[in-house]
C-alpha cells in the first residue's frame, strides 16, 4: 500500500503519481487538505482506493490493521473507499502528545533540498515543526475553519522541545521553522517553549514562515522569542485597506498590525508581511494602499500573492463556481476570480508592480541578499520568474 498526501497546488502531480502507483499493482490511499475538502471528487478522479478525511494517524492505522486481518473497513471513521458513497467524520485527536514524532530518519533534514519555506534562511539544516493544530479564526480565504472546525489544540511545550532537541542532537538541525496556523495565539504556550529552549541550551535559530497574528505580540514576548533563537517573523497582513480586512473576517486592524511590526523591528527581528491581491472589495486604489502600507511600516521583506480561491474556504462556497478551477495554474500567481470592483488587467499586474516597488529600495535589497547562499540562486531566480518580477520567455 502507498499513501499520497494531496494539496490543491499539486493536485495534478499527485493524481499522476496515484495512477502510476496503481499501474504497479499497489493499493493507494490519499489524504491531505484537498482530499478532506473534496473527498468524493478526488477519489473518483485519481482512481485511488481509499481517501482519509481529516487527521490521518488513527484512520490510516485502523485501515492497515483491518486489511491485514481481513476485517471490513466500512466502520472506520474518517475513511471513504472507492466502493462507498459516504463516510463518518472522525473526532479530533485530543492528546497530540500521544502521537509519535515524524520518522525523521526517512525525511532526514540533512538530505532535504536547500529551498525551504521562506526561500532564504540563516542556518542549515532546517526542520519544520508544528506545535498546534487548527485556528479559531474564520478568514474567508483560508480552509482552516473547515478543516479544523475553528478549534485549536496544542502539543505540550515539553513534547515540542523534546522533538527540537532530538532534531538538533541526532540530525544536526540548526534552524527550526514553526509551521503552525497560529503559533503565538496562546501566550503561555509559546512562552514555555521559548523558556525550555533556553533552559536546555539549544543553540538554534528559528522562524515563523507560515505567519503569526500581529495582535498576539507584545514587546516582552518578542524579546523572549528573540532570546530563544527567533530571528525572522512573518505576519499575515493580507491588505493595507481596513474595509477589505473586514470583508474577509480578518478580525484585526491596521493599527495593531503596524504596532506589532514596529515592536518586532525594534527588538531586532527580520520582518516580513504576506499580502493578497484580489480579495472582495479590491480596487485599483486599494491595491496602491496595500503597496503604500507595506512600504510605510518597517517590513524587511514582503510577499505579494494573488488570491487563490481554494476548496474548503468560505469564498469557495460564496462564489459557488464563479472562480475558475484549473489545477494546472500557478497557485497564488494567476487570477482565479476578478472582483467586480477592479479591472482584470490591473489585478494581474498588481503583484509584480508591488514586488518591484517594495524591493527596489536599498535596505530591502541588502536585507534580502545578505542571506542568499550561492546554491540557492537558481531556486530564487525561478521564484522571481514565477512572480513575473523577471521577464518570462
Amino acid at each position: 500500500m502507498a499513501g499520497v498526501q494531496i494539496l490543491s497546488d499539486f493536485y495534478l502531480e499527485a493524481a499522476d503519481l496515484v495512477k502510476k502507483l496503481k499501474l504497479n499493482g499497489l493499493r493507494v490511499v490519499v489524504g491531505g487538505a484537498h482530499v478532506s475538502c473534496l473527498p468524493q471528487q478526488t477519489l473518483k478522479e485519481t482512481g485511488a482506493d481509499y481517501a482519509v478525511i481529516g487527521e490521518g494517524e488513527e484512520t490510516l492505522l485502523e485501515l492497515v490493521k483491518s486489511l491485514e486481518d481481513g476485517r471490513p473497513i466500512r466502520d472506520i471513521d474518517g475513511l471513504l473507499s472507492a466502493d462507498s458513497e459516504s463516510f463518518k467524520k472522525r473526532v479530533f485527536i485530543q492528546d497530540l502528545d500521544s502521537l509519535p514524532f515524524p520518522d525523521w530518519h526517512e525525511i532526514n533534514p540533512r538530505e532535504c533540498r536547500r529551498a525551504p519555506h521562506g526561500a532564504v534562511v540563516k542556518n542549515f539544516p532546517v526542520a519544520p515543526v508544528t506545535t498546534s493544530r487548527g485556528c479559531p479564526y474564520f478568514c474567508k480565504f483560508c480552509a482552516s475553519p473547515m478543516l479544523w472546525n475553528r478549534t485549536i489544540r496544542f502539543r505540550s511545550a515539553e513534547n515540542v522541545v523534546d522533538e527540537i532537541e532530538y532534531l538538533v542532537k541526532d540530525f544536526g538541525v540548526r534552524e527550526i521553522h514553526f509551521e503552525d496556523d497560529n503559533l503565538t495565539l496562546k501566550r503561555e504556550h509559546i512562552e514555555r517553549i521559548c523558556g525550555l529552549i533556553l533552559r536546555r541550551k539549544l543553540k538554534i535559530s528559528w522562524a515563523t514562515p507560515n505567519g503569526v497574528r500581529a495582535d498576539t505580540l507584545t514587546p516582552e514576548l518578542v524579546r523572549l522569542m528573540k532570546a530563544s533563537g527567533c530571528y525572522f517573523i512573518v505576519f499575515g497582513i493580507e491588505s493595507g485597506n481596513q474595509d477589505i480586512l473586514n470583508n474577509i473576517n480578518k478580525k484585526t486592524d491596521l493599527a495593531a498590525i503596524e504596532r506589532a511590526v514596529r515592536i518586532s523591528r525594534a527588538e531586532g527581528l527580520i520582518t516580513q508581511g504576506f499580502f493578497i491581491f484580489g480579495l472582495p472589495g479590491e480596487t485599483e486604489k486599494t491595491i496602491q494602499e496595500t503597496i503604500d502600507f507595506a512600504k510605510r511600516i518597517p517590513l524587511d521583506r514582503a510577499q505579494f500573492l494573488m488570491l487563490d480561491v481554494m476548496p474548503g474556504t468560505l469564498l469557495w462556497e460564496e462564489l459557488n463556481g464563479a472562480a475558475s478551477v484549473d489545477w494546472s495554474r500557478r497557485s497564488y500567481q494567476q487570477v482565479t476570480w476578478v472582483p467586480p470592483t477592479v479591472d482584470r488587467d490591473v489585478l494581474e499586474k498588481a503583484p509584480a508592480r508591488a514586488f518591484r516597488s517594495f524591493f527596489l529600495r536599498p535596505r530591502q535589497c541588502f536585507q534580502f541578499l545578505r542571506f542568499i547562499k550561492p546554491y540557492q540562486i537558481p531556486f530564487l531566480l525561478k521564484r522571481l520568474k514565477d512572480f513575473r518580477i523577471l521577464p518570462v520567455k
